[in-house]
């Protein structure tokens, strides 16, 4: 038996693990496939639950390899999970489908239009007042003459369901910020990938032309004539549940994801701060919701928006999408007035209709919500959450304030086969829905996200196949994107992304230098860890000394393995090679939108070859983990080498040199600048060249002969010799000349100037004289360079960094005694 026909006869069975009161995905009641599968049946059929099995860890490979997270509210960010068996619907099913999805995306509009508007559904008294204005998404600052948008809904999203029926059903409308629409284009890129036969002969649409559609549609939604107006994507930050989707869809579209750090209003319009100047911004794809878009006018403490952002949008100096005020459509308590709503607004009836919902706020409702709230789902207008209380708390809750509570009939939703641990097993989902209005009308992707749910959480996603009628039919029924003005968009890198470019250098840098420390040094020990008196003992504990002085923190002698173990893995433990990645990472996810997709392989190289440390205890494990880390991250170098040669690259490149700097030279302090004796001296500069990644070079050109002259000629002096400082100096140079804010007399450019006189001053012998045990004039060279490149490091901060003073509370503080 293969995985489906399995499937196939446990559902169909009541006495095995199929609901026979659920409607199912994949098999009709008499046990055979549903029109959309009998097209793959040859394919599907065949597949086993080793097949299956396969398929799911090649998923979890190439998600991790893309760096796709997803963080659950109050939780920390996970890797995002793909099942392998699409949710697939035929053609005329998606087609009366996607006119129920459309008619609803324009009744919406036309609600919103309304509400904010001439409110003929309030005073008609079709909609109840209390609903509205008792909703937190109501904006009255938006409810303006000033501020009316005859289309402020370009981009919605619905969640589905089906009833035991297998009727669709509208479960929540998203309008506010929609998202998903990154993941659902992720899965169909790594479905497509992991299971090709299938993919390719299913015939599905294609979702890259409702791409092109959305950034057409924004760009022309600009206000004013501007020939290429200026559309940017505002994130709350990477900590955000959907940061991988805000930078997925600001990448996919080609516009800048910028925070409200970014952005500044300044004589009524918005502004994004490029180089020292100031960019107009002429439409905002929002992904904050609304609340904290303006602290100006809106929450007072919100630090994500534009101060001053709603009078820009009344001014119609810029466009935001969705409109601000656009959350209130996602208030449950219009569900039960939508029919009414679509008959006055748009004269026809609703198509495609809700879960049932019962606001309490109407008397009759209330009665039958309070007789029933054993067998309702409770929901408070504000959240989406149910709430879950004991039966008294809701009734006292509901009589208190009726009209901010909904009860809902219990939707019973669909099943699909999803593999999990134990095999193939039915699971319930929804369906997340995008519609976009292109041109004059609403276009709903043929496609979407769905979602499966265990235990009433959100377990894992499936893509979904919408299969087309006829081979031809033009993908997502496109057949010509509206026309783009082909004008070359202006660079556009604020000071926020240069810095995250800048320290994503930084930390790159330095998990490599201390993976190549970790290696050399655990080489030693597996040689001298029991010979303590020997000099090889002697120069492993001052290689272990050098490590101690970079992470922060001592070894202990009789736990290095416990101790390397730590370096590699403890992200709290400062200067180790685990919190450099993951710090890395975090100024990696803040530019995503910048940087290639490949980058996000090397993260995942780290992180197996940090799981496999974890699990393995010996000691060879130690190495073996730290060299695939640093094969990991060398690869960045790779990524980064072939990106476009503007500031952010050359901030990447800025970086690394300044750590490469401040690395080699703390190696060298804690390492050269006392005299231990000739053997212990001669092991500890093989040791130096091996961490530098010099020891091939100084073999070559001083036959295996070991000084401490010609050690630091080839790492201070040698201008040809990457990883020297007189390389460094030369590249810092060239990346600083670059930059547009450079004169060649900023602060950073004399700082470098002073650093190249140093080091050309800088005289080996001289550096290498001893006086007693010690030679001072190398120690002082090295503490005076660290410092000076230090305030270098700074001076490139204050200059190309700045923006402008931070975000600034406008709330009131609160005086305690």
């Amino acid at each position: 038996m293969t995985a489906l026909r399995d499937y196939s006869a446990a559902v169909t069975q009541p006495t095995l693990t199929g609901d026979p009161a659920r409607y199912d995905e994949v098999v009709g009641p008499d046990g055979s496939l549903r029109a959309g599968w009998k097209l793959l049946a040859e394919t599907a059929v065949a597949l086993t639950d080793a097949d299956l099995r396969r398929v799911g860890r090649d998923i979890e490979r190439f998600l991790a390899n893309d760096g796709v997270t997803y963080t659950p509210p109050e939780d920390q960010p996970g890797p995002w999970r793909l099942d392998p068996i699409p949710l697939i619907i035929d053609a005329a099913e998606w087609a009366q489908l996607e006119i129920g999805l459309a008619q609803r995306t324009e009744l919406l509009n036309a609600i919103l239009v309304d509400l904010y508007g001439p409110q003929r559904l309030l005073s008609s008294g079709v909609l109840p007042p209390a609903v509205v204005f008792g909703h937190e998404g109501f904006l009255r600052v938006a409810a303006r003459a000033s501020a009316a948008d005859p289309q402020p809904l370009l981009l919605a999203a619905a969640d589905l369901g089906r009833n035991a029926a297998g009727e669709w059903q509208v479960i929540a409308d998203r309008a506010q910020a929609p998202s998903g629409i990154g993941f659902a284009m992720e899965n169909r890129r790594v479905i497509s990938r992991v299971m090709p036969e299938m993919y390719r002969q299913a015939g599905l649409h294609r979702m890259a032309p409702f791409f092109q559609a959305l950034r057409s549609t924004l760009i022309d939604s600009a206000p004013g004539s501007s020939p290429n107006p200026r559309v940017v994507v505002l994130s709350p930050g990477t900590h955000s549940e959907t940061a991988y989707d805000q930078a997925f869809v600001a990448s996919s579209l080609g516009f800048p994801l910028v925070e409200g750090s970014d952005l500044v209003m300044r004589n009524g319009a918005v502004w994004m701060r490029v180089f020292g100047r100031l960019e107009r911004v002429d439409v905002i794809m929002r992904r904050v919701d609304a609340a904290w878009s303006d602290a100006l006018e809106l929450r007072k403490n919100s630090q994500l928006g534009v101060a001053g952002l709603s009078e820009a949008v009344r001014r119609g100096t810029v466009r935001v999408v969705n409109g601000l005020g656009s959350g209130v459509l996602e208030n449950p308590g219009l569900l039960p007035f939508l029919s009414a709503m679509c008959e006055t607004l748009l004269d026809e009836p609703l198509r495609l209709p809700s879960v049932q919902t019962y606001w309490t706020g109407d008397p009759r409702s209330q009665a039958y919500v309070l007789d029933n709230l054993d067998d309702l789902v409770v929901r408070s207008i504000d959240q989406p959450t149910e709430l879950v209380r004991p039966r008294d708390e809701l009734r006292a809750a509901i009589l208190a304030e009726p009209h901010r509570y909904v009860g809902q009939e219990p939707l019973a939703l669909s099943q699909s086969p999803t593999l999990d641990a134990r095999g193939v097993r039915p699971q319930v989902l929804t369906l997340r829905t995008f519609t976009l209005r292109y041109g004059s009308t609403y276009r709903p992707l043929i496609g979407g996200l769905a979602n499966v749910f265990e235990s009433g959480r959100p377990a894992s996603s499936k893509d979904v196949w919408v299969l087309k009628d006829k081979p031809e039919d033009p993908d997502q029924g496109l057949t010509d994107v509206l026309p783009l003005t082909n004008v070359r968009a202006p660079a556009a890198m604020v000071p926020r992304v240069l810095e995250d470019m800048f320290w994503f250098g930084r930390y790159a840098e330095r998990a490599e230098d201390m993976l190549r420390l970790v290696l050399t040094a655990h080489a030693s020990a597996e040689d001298f860890r029991s010979r303590p008196q020997s000099a090889g003992g002697a120069s492993l504990a001052v290689l272990m000394g050098a490590i101690a002085r970079l992470s922060g923190s001592p070894f202990g002698p009789d736990q290095l393995d416990e101790d390397f173990r730590s370096l590699l893995l403890d992200a709290h433990r400062p200067g180790s090679v685990g919190q450099s990645i993951s710090a890395l990472r975090d100024a990696a996810q803040s530019v995503r939108d910048q940087l290639s997709p490949d980058t996000w392989q090397a993260f995942s190289s780290t992180d197996s070859a940090a799981a496999a440390l974890r699990s393995y205890h010996y000691s060879h494990q130690v190495a073996e983990s730290a060299g695939r880390m640093l094969t990991g991250i060398l690869s960045l170098q790779g990524v980064t080498a072939n990106m476009i040669r503007d500031p952010g690259w050359r901030m990447i490149g800025t970086g690394r040199a300044v750590e490469r700097g401040l690395q080699l030279c703390h190696l060298l302090r804690s390492t050269t600048t006392v005299r231990r004796g000739i053997d212990v001296d001669r092991d500890l500069n093989i040791a130096v060249l091996s961490a530098a990644e010099s020891a091939v070079t100084h073999r070559r050109r001083y036959r295996g002969y070991v000084r401490l002259s010609g050690v630091l000629e080839l790492l201070l002096a040698d201008p040809d010799n990457p990883r020297s400082l007189a390389f460094g100096i030369a590249e810092l140079r060239e990346h600083l000349a670059a930059m547009p804010g450079s004169t060649g007399s900023t602060r950073p450019e004399r700082l470098l100037d002073d650093l190249a006189d140093e080091l050309d001053r800088a005289d080996i012998a001289a550096l290498t004289a001893i006086a007693g045990e010690n030679r001072p004039n190398l120690e002082r060279f090295l503490d005076g360079y660290v410092a000076q490149l230090t305030r270098f490091a700074d001076a490139v901060a204050e200059l190309h960094f700045a923006a402008g003073p931070a975000p600034r509370s406008f709330g009131f503080a609160t005086v305690t005694e």
